[in-house]
């Protein structure tokens, strides 16, 4: 019988993960693949950005822990998917490769058989991926779908309600009153990361604030909400602003003019001292951008990173907000066992939980110097 790819690819996964750096020729060889088989999955795992390649050589991923290997049926169970779990994310989404791994290690603690599947950037290319899985004979999903405008999201409401197995939203909470409200999630409380944000740069006496941020995602819709909600109730805040952190940070809502402003001359003409930077690539290269047009972190403006995947990583290490990535991945695998354990027809209450994000604070911020006497 020949290897479903997906239990090949993850075959590759595992010793590539185990290994640090593996030759190409002697992966094949050792997982007795042919050379031609084996170079088609390394590119699309490395498409997928779940390993790196170059000369011959093939490398986990840097900086982040990927997913690593799903495992084999046991013996005597069947190849395939039927009585998996099936974990749909984004590509390429290091984010959520973290909150996926913390969902793999809690499942694989309770016996469960797991089947990933990576959905392409397009819109609404979640759908394929669970309509594939559920025709295998998945009996749970775990799903993060990309959801880049409320558009989108709007859009995979209705089918998403009509999967028909027990289902699990990670990091992603949908409109109060849609369909999708009475279904299981568990995701970050990004308000409180924000207030934990605010607060901090607050605290070191910035009164002038800026929110650089994406606009193409659940997380920074509501990161933006929350910054506008926040910095107009405190007091000492004097000035704020919510602008795109990159030009590459959309296209988010549908007919969105919104255009990423030149920051550093922002902060200069508004006065700003203390920015929100979200996410972790955007922060370290806008921090970079303000260093080249004389604006120096800490010493000019302060800077907190939102996500905390490689905000540590910089030259200059950012203090930032973290989200639990991977506890969000394992309390949703947890709560869809619990719902998989229950007795048939015993569905029982639905649940929507938050956990709450934590503060690293490191070189990025520091208080405002006072004025002489």
């Amino acid at each position: 019988m020949r290897e479903p790819v997906e239990s090949r690819r993850n075959r590759i996964l595992a010793v590539v993960h185990a290994r640090g750096a593996v030759k190409v020729s002697s992966l094949a060889e050792e997982l007795d693949v042919s050379a031609v088989t084996l170079r088609r999955d390394v590119e699309e795992l490395a498409r997928a950005g779940m390993l790196r390649r170059g000369h011959g050589v093939v490398r986990p991923m840097g900086g982040v822990e990927r997913p690593a290997a799903v495992p084999a049926p046991r013996s005597g169970e069947p190849a395939g998917e039927g009585g998996a779990i099936a974990l749909v994310v984004p590509e390429r989404h290091s984010y959520l490769y973290e909150t996926l791994h913390g969902a793999r290690t809690a499942l694989e603690a309770a016996g469960a058989h797991i089947t990933l599947r990576i959905a392409p950037q397009a819109a609404g290319a979640e759908r394929p991926q669970v309509e594939r899985a559920l025709a295998a004979g998945v009996r749970g999903l775990l799903i993060a779908p990309r959801w880049r405008s409320r558009e989108g999201e709007e859009a995979d409401y209705g089918w998403l309600a009509e999967v028909g197995v027990p289902t699990v939203l990670m990091e992603r909470r949908p409109r109060p009153g849609s369909v999708l409200h009475a279904l299981d999630s568990v995701c970050s409380d990004h308000w409180y990361g924000i207030h934990l944000a605010v607060d901090h740069l607050v605290s070191l006496g910035h009164r002038r604030l800026v929110l650089a941020a994406r606009n193409d995602s659940p997380t920074a819709r509501s990161i933006r909400a929350a910054f506008a909600e926040i910095a107009a109730a405190r007091p000492e805040v004097e000035e704020w602003a919510v602008v795109l952190s990159s030009p590459t940070a959309g296209p988010g809502e549908p007919g969105s003019r919104e255009e990423a402003p030149d920051l550093a001359a922002l902060m200069r003409r508004r006065g700003f001292t203390g920015a929100v930077l979200h996410g972790d690539e955007d922060a370290l290269m806008l921090v970079q951008k303000l260093a080249e047009n004389g604006i120096q972190v800490p010493r000019d403006c302060s800077v907190v990173a939102y996500d905390d995947v490689v905000a540590a990583l910089g030259s200059t290490s950012l203090t930032a907000v973290a989200p639990p990535r991977g506890e969000i991945g394992r309390a949703a695998a947890e709560l869809l066992m619990h719902r998989l354990e229950r007795p048939a027809g015993a569905s029982g209450p639905v649940r929507r939980v938050e956990l709450l994000p934590g503060l690293e604070v490191r070189g990025s911020t520091r208080a405002v110097p006072r004025s002489p006497e």
